[in-house]
């Protein structure tokens, strides 16, 4: 796929490689592209085409309509987080939500764009997606919301508000999407570490 000349593209394309055809990812690349840069609601379909050079009449050929390719965005991009955060491992509480928080935040720093549109343009779904998407975004606050607890039945952890917690520490590790910049001073992982040694100084007993 040679015919975008989109930013960050591999990282773009590591995203989405489980997507058939290749007109249809490279769809889904442009399209994550030109929402992240310029909101859903300002891109047309003939923006997403140009990207991805291609005609605009072959969006439709893969994808009914703008809201579907938004809605295929958020799909994958939240099924990602929650297959990220069901894939960690560690002997103890405490390195288990270490490596949740510096996973998660992570791939919000080296995912920027794909996590931007994910996160930020939930209100232009439908009610029928928004729905299975809410349902996805439930599960991954349910996962992150059992590594605290398990810190809290072993005694480790002091979190009178576990739901509380979570959601911080979710707001936390999502807020790097907004800011994060492949140029600034911090790589993704050393983003995802400091992040972590802030949420276990949040949870531990003072």
């Amino acid at each position: 796929m040679t015919t975008t000349g989109l930013d960050g593209f591999a990282l773009l394309d590591e995203t989405w490689r489980t997507v058939t055809p290749d007109a249809a990812r490279r769809m889904l690349i442009a399209a994550a592209h030109a929402f992240a840069g310029k909101g859903y609601h300002a891109t047309t379909t003939r923006d997403i085409a140009s990207l991805a050079g291609m005609s605009p009449a072959a969006v439709y050929i893969h994808y009914r309509s703008k809201e579907e390719l938004l809605f295929n965005i958020s799909l994958v991009g939240h099924e990602t987080s929650l297959a990220l955060l069901s894939s960690i491992t560690g002997e103890e509480p405490v390195e288990r939500l270490k490596n949740a928080v510096a996973a998660f935040a992570g791939w919000h720093a080296e995912f920027h764009t794909t996590a931007r549109v994910v996160q930020y343009e939930l209100g232009a779904l439908s009610a029928e997606h928004h729905a299975e998407v809410a349902e996805l975004r439930r599960q991954i606050e349910a996962r992150m919301r059992s590594f605290i607890e398990d810190g809290v039945e072993a005694g480790v952890f002091d979190v009178p508000d576990v739901k509380g917690a979570t959601l911080a520490v979710l707001s936390l590790c999502i807020d790097v999407a907004r800011w994060y910049h492949p140029d600034g001073k911090r790589t993704p992982d050393e983003i995802g570490a400091l992040y972590a040694d802030l949420v276990l100084r949040m949870v531990r007993p003072s």
